[in-house]
């Protein structure tokens, strides 16, 4: 495949308002209300956002040989293989029936990365990358950010029954939307989303990162049969408040569906007006640069879920995207906002738990 010159990352490609210090404060006051009122409620800090996980898994990410130069970039500049741990979730910062169908996300954590890193994460030896089940992030900007934090904020652990009704009737919208080949951003991420397996979903970082010389955001896509056959596929989540979970665990219980395999896929910036770095609503056309695979992500059958796991992953983890190299900087004020909200939000988790987050042990040594 012949790729067009992609754009080179320089630090001015980022515009910082200069409001953006107010809107990060009040994007950290409000995460932390989330948390408080639920660890309040419940006795237990939850992450701020994307209290409820999925499954909780090791997997192996693989960088292919043969990579043109402008993919041969930071971590995957040579072929090379590293231990994984990966984490499915919902955005709230309650943990509700899944009845209430909302995004996915996946957040994954490479392991044992060397090279130099961002500011703040030097002592760190990992690669995250956060994805979501959507190209595109719910708003342009960290104001943007902010709003649709609050909108959360204000119905945090209030009326779970109303929550499940509502949902339904979103569903249905969304399904009627679609069915004119239409998608709604708006009605998925407040309870229309499709209650479909998650493992059959294609995920994407929705906001761009430095990628060595250029700029480029992250596709995960399904490759192996297993998982392809679950695109859209319904999991019935009728009287099943953890559904999705039990699907999960099902799927990587099962030996004989043979290794979940991912590809790690990198679009890269051509255009910088047509592919936005600051307003990370903008879906950057694929007609001017398609997702092309770097690397593969493998994960065996294993138990998905296990109290061990929850306590190294679930409790004793964060995943930021700010834990990363230089060469895979995030970028953009959403990136920006999530630097400061994540890192107070993970500090008053291992706070309020007596048990201060971590990063993993080596690979052998995880659960």
């Amino acid at each position: 495949m012949t790729l067009q010159t992609p754009v080179l990352y320089t630090p001015d490609l980022e515009v910082v308002q200069p409001d953006e210090p107010e809107t990060q404060a009040q994007l950290v006051d409000t995460l932390l209300s989330m948390a408080k009122t639920m660890a309040d409620h419940t006795g237990h800090a939850e992450r701020g956002v994307h209290a409820k996980s999925h499954g909780l898994l090791r997997g192996e990410l693989r960088v292919l040989d043969g990579l043109p130069p402008s993919l041969a970039q930071g971590l995957f500049a040579a072929p090379g293989s590293y231990a994984a741990v990966l984490r499915l979730s919902t955005p709230p910062a309650e943990k509700l029936d899944d009845r209430v169908s909302l995004p996915r996300g996946l957040a994954l954590k490479i392991l044992d990365v060397g090279g130099e890193r961002v500011e703040g994460s030097e002592q760190d030896h990992t690669q995250d990358f956060l994805f979501v089940d959507g190209p595109t992030f719910s708003a342009p900007d960290a104001k943007g950010f902010l709003k649709s934090l609050k909108l959360l904020a204000s119905t945090t652990d209030h009326a779970p029954g109303l929550k499940k009704a509502l949902s339904s009737v979103l569903q249905g919208a969304e399904k009627a939307v679609e069915a004119v080949g239409g998608k709604s951003a708006t009605l998925v991420a407040l309870g229309g989303h499709p209650e479909t397996h998650p493992l059959g979903a294609t995920f994407f970082t929705e906001v761009p990162v430095r990628y060595g010389a250029h700029v480029a955001k992250l596709q995960l896509a399904p490759v192996s049969p297993a998982l392809t056959a679950l695109a859209g596929r319904p999991i019935d989540l009728d009287g099943k408040p953890d559904g999705t979970r039990d699907a999960v665990v099902a799927f990587f219980a099962d030996a004989g569906a043979g290794p979940a395999e991912w590809e790690l896929r990198v679009q890269l910036c051509m255009d910088v007006e047509k592919m936005p770095i600051e307003d990370a609503s903008v879906e950057w056309p694929e007609a001017l640069s398609p997702f092309v695979a770097v690397a593969r992500l493998t994960v065996g059958p294993q138990d998905a879920w296990s109290d061990a796991r929850v306590r190294e992953i679930d409790e004793g983890m964060a995943f930021n995207p700010w834990h990363a190299l230089a060469a895979h900087r995030p970028l953009g004020g959403v990136m920006r906002a999530r630097r400061v909200a994540y890192a107070a939000s993970a500090a008053f988790r291992g706070k309020r738990n007596g048990c201060p987050l971590h990063e993993p042990r080596p690979a052998g040594e995880l659960p």
